[in-house]
This record gives C-alpha cells, sequence and structure tokens, in this order.
C-alpha cells in the first residue's frame, strides 16, 4: 500500500466535504492529530477504523486502500491486489515483533549471564545497573512484541466469526495458546477462543 497516496486521498476526500481534520476525527471519536498522521502519510487507519471512516468519506474500503476511486471494471482486480497487499504488510510487521521479542530476550538472557560469569570483576553497584539494563530491554521488547501482535491483523470470534482488533488490556489478559486468546468480542460479546488472522474481513 502506498501510505503516502492514501494520505492525500483522505484529505482530498475530506476537504471536499468541507470538514476541518478536527470535524473529521470527532465522528470517528479519535483525535485530529491522527487524522493528520494519516493523511501525511506517517500511519494508516486501525482495521476498526476503516469502514467508520469510509462511510465518512463516501467511498468504499477498496477506494481507500487504492487512494483514489476505483472504476467499476477495475474494482475486481484493485480488491485482490489490496488484500494480497494488506497479507504481506502482515506478515512483514509480525516477523519484525516476532524479532523485536526475540533479541530482547536474547539481549536480556546474555546481560545476565554476564553478570554472572564475571560475578568477581563487577562491582555491587555495576551487577544491579546491569540487571536494571537487562530489565528494561527485556521489557521493551516484551512491550513491542505484544503491541505488533495485537494491532497486526485482527482476531475471529469463534461463535459471530467477525474480526476484532482487542484492546492492549485485553490482548494482555487474556490466556493464550500460540495463536489463539481466550477474550469478549466487542460484537456479539461472548468469550471464546478468538483465532489470529491475517486476513480480516473489515467488520
Amino acid at each position: 500500500m502506498d501510505q503516502i497516496k492514501i494520505g492525500r486521498f483522505i484529505a482530498q476526500r475530506r476537504r471536499g466535504l468541507d470538514l476541518t481534520q478536527r470535524q473529521l476525527a470527532d465522528k470517528l471519536e479519535i483525535s485530529d492529530k491522527t487524522v493528520s498522521k494519516w493523511e501525511c502519510g506517517n500511519g494508516f487507519p486501525e482495521p476498526s477504523l476503516l469502514l467508520p471512516l469510509c462511510r465518512e468519506l463516501g467511498i468504499t474500503v477498496n477506494d481507500l486502500l487504492s487512494g483514489e476511486v476505483v472504476a467499476p471494471a477495475d474494482y475486481q482486480q484493485k480488491a485482490e491486489e489490496n488484500i494480497m497487499s494488506i497479507l504481506q504488510e502482515n506478515r512483514r510487521r509480525l516477523a519484525l515483533t516476532t524479532m523485536a521479542g526475540i533479541s530482547s530476550t536474547l539481549a536480556f538472557l546474555t546481560l545476565l549471564l554476564g553478570v554472572a560469569i564475571y560475578a568477581e570483576v563487577f562491582s555491587l553497584a555495576a551487577k544491579i545497573a546491569i540487571v536494571a539494563i537487562a530489565c528494561v530491554v527485556f521489557g521493551l521488547g516484551l512491550y513491542v512484541a505484544m503491541k505488533g501482535e495485537q494491532t497486526v491483523g485482527a482476531y475471529r470470534c469463534p461463535h459471530c466469526g467477525k474480526d476484532f482488533v482487542p484492546t492492549f488490556k485485553a490482548y494482555v489478559m487474556g490466556p493464550h495458546m500460540l495463536l489463539t486468546r481466550r477474550m469478549r468480542c466487542p460484537h456479539c460479546r461472548q468469550k471464546g477462543w478468538c483465532h489470529k488472522v491475517l486476513d480480516t474481513d473489515g467488520d
């Protein structure tokens, strides 16, 4: 996806409706800084905001992802291209967040191992400082990995079959097994083992 092109398209549609960034943001219940970020090409709407944003701008999700109003004759081809683009981007982001988690864990273990092996070399203050640094590195890496997994793609409810992006709190508190987490679906309000999906249905 071309975020610069999509951002310009959002700005063009917003201006065409005589809306300020603040007015559009208020309709979507987000900050005007978020809208500005999209329009500058420095970010992309979360899955849960795609349909509300498109409704406000009077376009389809396919138009938004294409960065232009798609002609009916090209609609199917553009839809397929956009789906493939989203899948590739989600896989890339998921791989990066996984690498962040693994790297921080290795750094954490390496620092702790260094303190243990060279215990006589370091003073007590140095040991405390190294352990503190190791914990900070591990904590940041774990947060990045968890935040990435939470927001990349979505989770599919086993009851209603709809996709949703959980809040960070719901994600952290939900018991999990590999790519499934027990969470409450915001659509049907039932709890279940929700499976991670990269190809969301847009609901």
